[in-house]
């Protein structure tokens, strides 16, 4: 056998082996999704009814989802720098306004990258990557106010006294919720006050308190969130239950639950249901803020991926997931990313696109009855309704009847 016929026999191989895995992911996806079908439909489905004429043609495509498939963005993606080449800039827009209905700045919102130094505020970053999510419809939450983490609060707030720090600290709950105010509909405030808690030994446990008090006096029409890792993916759930209840019967204006995802190459559907149920004892929204999968092995990271992700859609209080970064050249933990350096896509981003774009989905072409309906089981969001040629946009929200759209004015009768 020549060299020409031993390197067709190899990429052969490779090719059989690449479809072979993908198959067994296919049966394997199947199954993760069967365990999660009757809460996808009774929380992210509902039916509605198009009234027209009798066999009128009908379409219904979906446009966009309800629920938040968001991302950590990153500075580098939009602002000029030596690590991102220009090429490369435009393709993680691309890829982003392609994937995703939702975003967080990952880095750009913190107070080290908005104050280095004290009082010389800047806020450009977070301004230009703002703007371009505005412009191109990303919806966007605020990530975030204060942050306690030792290692990263600047020197120059260490150095403060302590009436000076607590001045300072309020005039940043100003000056963010006022700049954002309108834009941003949704803040973690302060970030891991679990384990983060520098502010709280400099000036005791009640300036947790005043920091929501004070975001909420400045920005009242925002939802507030507590955010914190290690509780879907560790063992600080009740920790984190015991705190906001407390946070709640000291009457802090939370509005929101968030929690970290940061995993290893498992994930364990059933426990982070039963951790998410814990949660949803508050009758608050929770959603999945930083999600990932720390593996190069790329069947356990696209599993991981869609047991998180048909866990969390299926259930009723969780109201988006955010992954902490989605390209390899600008994520924390390269190895979890779903666009590899290159662009290529991982099997988990595969796995991701069939989810939000296939799988859960709405696509549908139809004719009504002899009486003029056509009913259609939708999934929440946006749609475009085609009736006889005649389209309209509609938006479909969960309730507990049916949807009715009246379409006889603009459907004479079926297409020929």
């Amino acid at each position: 056998m020549n060299a020409m016929s031993l390197f067709r026999v190899a990429m052969l191989a490779c090719l059989y082996a690449t479809w072979a895995a993908a198959t067994d992911f296919t049966v394997e996806l199947d199954s993760i999704l069967a365990a999660n079908q009757d809460g996808i439909e009774s929380n992210r489905t509902t039916w509605i009814t198009v009234q027209s004429a009798p066999g009128a043609d009908v379409g219904v495509k979906q446009v966009r989802h309800a629920f938040e498939f968001g991302t950590a963005i990153n500075r580098r993606g939009f602002v000029p720098n030596e690590r991102i080449s220009e090429a490369d800039q435009k393709q993680y827009k691309r890829v982003l306004n392609a994937n995703f209905n939702s975003v967080v700045h990952e880095n750009a919102m913190k107070w080290y990258s908005n104050e280095r130094q004290q009082d010389q505020q800047t806020f450009a970053d977070a301004e230009v990557m703002l703007a371009w999510c505005e412009k191109n419809g990303l919806w966007t939450r605020g990530h975030c106010v204060y942050w306690g983490r030792d290692k990263l609060v600047q020197q120059w707030i260490k150095d403060l006294d302590d009436a000076a720090l607590r001045s300072k600290l309020q005039e940043r709950a100003r000056l963010y919720m006022e700049r954002f105010k309108g834009r941003v509909p949704e803040y973690d405030i302060n970030n891991e006050m679990l384990h983060c808690n520098y502010f709280e030994k400099r000036l005791g446990s009640e300036i947790r308190e005043e920091m929501f008090e004070w975001c909420h006096a400045y920005a009242p029409e925002a939802t507030l969130y507590v955010n914190d890792y290690s509780i879907l993916s560790g063992g600080d759930t009740e920790r984190y239950v015991a705190q906001i209840e407390g946070f709640l019967k000291a009457g802090m204006p939370i509005g929101g639950i968030g929690v970290q995802g940061h995993f290893g190459e498992r994930v364990n559907g059933p426990a982070v249901k039963k951790k998410l149920d814990r949660l949803a004892q508050f009758g608050l929204p929770i959603k999945i803020t930083e999600f990932d999968a720390n593996t190069n092995d790329q069947q356990a990271k696209a599993r991981a991926l869609a047991t998180l992700y048909a866990t969390a859609f299926a259930h009723p209080s969780v109201e988006g997931i955010y992954m902490w970064g989605f390209w390899q050249k600008s994520h924390w933990r390269p190895d979890a990313a779903l666009w590899n350096a290159e662009w290529s896509e991982t099997l988990a981003a595969e796995c991701y696109r069939e989810l939000v774009f296939n799988r859960w989905w709405t696509r549908y072409e139809g004719k009504a009855d002899a009486a003029g309906t056509c009913k259609v089981r939708v999934f929440l969001g946006t749609h475009d309704l085609t009736v006889n040629g005649h389209t309209r946009r509609i938006e479909i929200g969960k309730t507990t009847e049916d949807t009715v759209i009246d379409c006889r004015s603009t459907a004479p009768g079926p297409s020929r």
